[in-house]
């Protein structure tokens, strides 16, 4: 059943203890001034949006507001925040043709009306597909505050950039060395080269959405194995950091989980504050997940989301699985599933809620609930859960319904295609995309209700967002915004 095409080897939608440069407030209240995956930091893909439409199409123009194009190859985003629509991409919808070549690009257009605003650019690595996946552009979506702009760039490092651009006139700093300068270029801020200063070793790509709290960013560093697979060429570089927003400045590493790293990392952050106990929660690339003290990074508790008799195998052919999804927060429990790199192909994954109040090892003690083993595959999907119901899809291309409290399973949709976004909750309605380029509606609710299904014209990879009752779809190539006229 799983048709991909264009794989990315890596995907495309992250304890040593160092002394904190500044004192640290850390809040898990989102602002109106904050826009990110998840759209809040518990990172659960529900809004209060509503007026969204559900029916469109992108053939005839019906309810289509506009549309921009974008690269070859689109994973990041969209996010929308004070006007703008950003979203990440490749170089093959050049804008600039100065800046030519395979690169990383972020875009940022108006909301108003699609236009065009600037990009951002980063050119690839020198090892090449190891390190940075050819054609596979910025697969981390921004964190935004205010008006500065966080993500993690195809070159491994942690990037800050000016929501403006250089639109405003203004170089700011303190990294002012850019040599692109125009109106329709990216103003960074600050950047961390993770490679250089952690000696970090992303496999594939780097492609962390990171997610901040206070004065941090919490980040994923994609460091993973070599190219032949077996060995972890920087075994004891953290997995796990966190920078100062306002300069860039490392507060923290953890190098869990070391050695035990299966292939890469690829998953984000999640951060909430758990009966009482702010944690940065952190999926690791041996397949478990840990929960981080915000503030200093130390070890709250861990989790195995394999059975203990998995076994990991090159390839995919084993039955343990690292983690892709982003883990939500909901209630005080943990929501996440397991899968592989799609050029593994399918297999059997397994979906977990976990207690998130204990300390240490909390695999036999957390479980909370558990779907999997048959009736669940891999995936790289991230959950959504609203009124009770929890919407989840797998790799294979089915879509679930399941109680979140009790894990109890309603009902399920095949789409008949791979699912590589996640489901986005609204309105009354469930939005999910797949590589065969259909999104599909359903009503919310125990009873499955198709209400709609419609071809965007190429694969979404991303996850649909609301902003203003205006939904908007990245396709491969192209950013819609729809809206009911």
């Amino acid at each position: 059943m799983l048709k991909i095409q264009d794989l990315i080897a890596g995907i495309i939608a992250l304890i040593f203890v160092c002394v904190l440069v500044f004192p640290v407030t850390v809040s898990s209240e989102r602002t109106e001034n904050t826009a990110m995956w998840g759209f809040t930091p518990s990172r659960n893909l529900v809004s209060d949006e509503t007026g969204l439409p559900e029916k469109w199409n992108p053939k005839s123009g019906e309810n289509i507001k506009w549309k921009a194009e974008l690269g070859s190859q689109s994973y990041a985003g969209p996010v929308i925040i004070g006007g703008k629509v950003f979203v990440g991409t490749n170089n093959q919808g050049l804008r600039n043709p100065k800046l030519t070549g395979d690169r990383g690009v972020i875009m940022a257009f108006n909301e108003v009306d699609g236009a065009f605003l600037w990009q951002s650019t980063h050119t690839k690595l020198p090892a090449g597909r190891v390190n940075d996946w050819p054609q596979q552009g910025i697969c981390s979506t921004p964190f935004i505050e205010g008006n500065r702009l966080y993500y993690i760039s195809n070159r491994c490092e942690v990037v800050c950039i000016d929501t403006e651009g250089f639109r405003d006139g203004e170089n700011d700093g303190p990294f002012t060395d850019e040599t692109d300068t125009t109106e329709i270029d990216g103003d960074i801020i600050w950047k961390y080269d993770m490679m250089e200063e952690l000696d970090v070793f992303p496999h594939n790509l780097a492609t962390c959405s990171p997610v901040g709290a206070g004065d941090l960013l919490f980040v994923i560093t994609a460091n993973g194995v070599d190219e032949g697979h077996i060995h972890i060429p920087s075994p004891f570089a953290p997995s796990f950091i966190a920078v100062n927003k306002n300069t860039g400045e490392l507060a923290w590493e953890s190098d869990l989980p070391g050695e035990d790293i299966l292939h890469g990392q690829w998953s984000n952050p999640a951060y909430a504050e758990i009966n009482g106990v702010p944690q940065v929660i952190l999926p690791g690339g041996d397949g478990w997940v840990y929960s981080l003290e915000p503030e200093t990074g130390k070890l709250i508790w861990k989790f195995d989301c394999n059975p203990k008799d998995s076994v990991w195998e090159l390839g995919g052919r084993g039955t343990r699985n690292a983690i892709i999804s982003t883990p939500v927060i909901y209630n005080d429990r943990v929501y996440v599933g397991v899968g592989q790199d799609p050029e593994h192909g399918e297999g059997v994954g397994h979906l977990w809620a976990i207690d998130a109040t204990g300390s240490g090892d909390v695999t036999t003690t957390a479980d909370v609930w558990h779907f999997g083993d048959e009736n669940y595959n891999r995936t790289i999907s991230t959950v959504a859960i609203h009124d009770g119901l929890l919407y989840a899809a797998d790799l294979s291309g089915f879509f679930y319904c399941l109680n979140a409290e009790t894990g109890e399973h309603y009902w399920t949709y095949d789409t008949y295609a791979a699912i590589w976004g996640s489901p986005f909750v609204a309105d009354g309605k469930v939005y999910i995309g797949d590589e065969d380029g259909d999104v599909s509606v359903f009503s919310t609710g125990k009873q499955m209700e198709l209400i709609y299904e419609v071809n965007m014209g190429s694969a979404v990879y991303t996850t649909p967002v609301a902003n203003d009752k205006v939904l908007y779809i990245v396709s491969r190539n192209t950013l819609f915004a729809i809206a009911e006229k």
